[in-house]
This record gives structure tokens, C-alpha cells and sequence, in this order.
């Protein structure tokens, strides 16, 4: 599954759960939540849940994501309560960021890159953060047998402690992995970070 394939797997997806009004923040995202102040980036922000519910806090939140039909729906959705939110689609394989963030978000996303660009947008990432904000980091990584969203060459599992190691340096608050099922008793399993810069 190509990049453009990948992105038509997510709108399909997406449009299914603006249909079914499913809109609840999955476990990563409410775990999340509670970290995030001042300028937030989401990178890959699917349908923006957790966007708009960062920007009810008060958050200056930027979304963006490469799925026309999530930014379409986020768009609406911030016009209809009311907030600011900067929404963006394009391809974060090679996107290149301009400002910092005192956060930056990514969950779910850079396992759908190749290792190499996966790795790329992680330290482009890392260095948009603001001395002494967050990252917030989440990954497939290798014991995952459900495989089903990606082309076989383009994507990434990352190797156990992999997460760790490129925040070597950085105040880590919480690594976790966790397992999750998938259909035909495959298995999703995660990675997930949250780590401070150093001032």
C-alpha cells in the first residue's frame, strides 16, 4: 500500500466513523490529553478529536494530516464550537516545520512511513520542541502481526526500545508498551513515550 493508497485507507476510515458519530479519543489520546499547554502540534491528527479537545482547554493547537476527508470533518468541527485551531493537510513524509511547539504529538503515524523517513520526521520532530516542552510519541513496533494497512516496503515496526533511545537525553516521564487484538487473532502491539527536552 503506497502513500496514496495509505491515505484512501484512512479517508474510507474516517468516513465511516464521522458516519457512526464515533468520535471518543482512543486510549493514547486520553493519556495524552492531560500533558498538553500552550502551542500544541498534533502530526498526524486523523480526525482531530484530540485537536479540538486540547484547543477546549485552551491550547493553540496546529492539526494536520495528509486526509482530506479528516481535515474537511476538523475543519467543521472547530467552525462549529468555535475555536482557533491551524489545520493543515499535506504529506508529513517530507513536510518541514517552521515554528516550535511546546508540545508536539504523533501517535499513530510514523510506522507508515519507511525506517529511514520514519526516523527523519522523528528528530525533525524532536527538534521543533521548545527547551523543556513535550513530545508524546506512539509507534507499532516488531511483535505486531496485523499488517494489513501497510505496503509491505513502506513502513516501519520499530525495534523494542527503540522510542527510548532517540529520546536518549531527554527527561523520559513514561515508555509503555501495550498489546492490543486485531481480527483473526493477529495483534497490534505500541510503543508509546512521553518525554521532556532538556532546558
Amino acid at each position: 500500500m503506497g502513500a496514496s493508497s495509505t491515505i484512501g485507507f484512512f479517508d474510507a476510515q474516517f468516513g465511516r466513523q464521522v458516519k457512526a458519530g464515533d468520535f471518543a479519543l482512543n486510549p493514547f489520546e486520553s493519556a495524552a490529553l492531560p500533558h498538553l499547554r500552550g502551542a500544541v502540534l498534533e502530526y498526524g491528527c486523523g480526525l482531530g478529536n484530540l485537536a479540538l479537545a486540547a484547543a477546549e482547554r485552551g491550547c493553540e493547537v496546529t492539526a494536520m494530516d495528509a486526509s482530506a476527508a479528516a481535515i474537511e470533518h476538523l475543519n467543521a468541527e472547530a467552525a462549529k464550537r468555535g475555536l482557533a485551531l491551524r489545520v493543515v493537510q499535506a504529506d508529513l513524509r517530507d513536510y518541514r516545520l517552521a515554528a516550535d511547539f511546546d508540545a508536539v504529538v504523533c501517535i499513530g503515524l510514523l510506522m507508515f512511513f519507511d525506517c529511514p523517513t520514519a526516523f527523519a520526521q522523528l528528530d525533525m520532530l524532536q527538534a521543533h520542541v521548545v527547551p523543556g516542552g513535550l513530545a508524546i510519541v506512539n509507534v507499532l513496533v516488531e511483535g505486531t502481526t496485523y499488517l494489513d494497512m501497510f505496503d509491505a516496503s513502506g513502513h516501519c515496526l520499530f525495534a523494542p526500545g527503540e522510542l527510548d533511545r532517540r529520546f536518549a537525553g531527554w527527561q523520559i516521564l513514561s515508555s509503555e508498551h501495550a498489546d492490543f487484538p486485531a481480527r483473526d487473532g493477529l495483534l497490534k502491539s505500541f510503543s508509546t513515550i512521553t518525554a521532556r527536552k532538556p532546558s
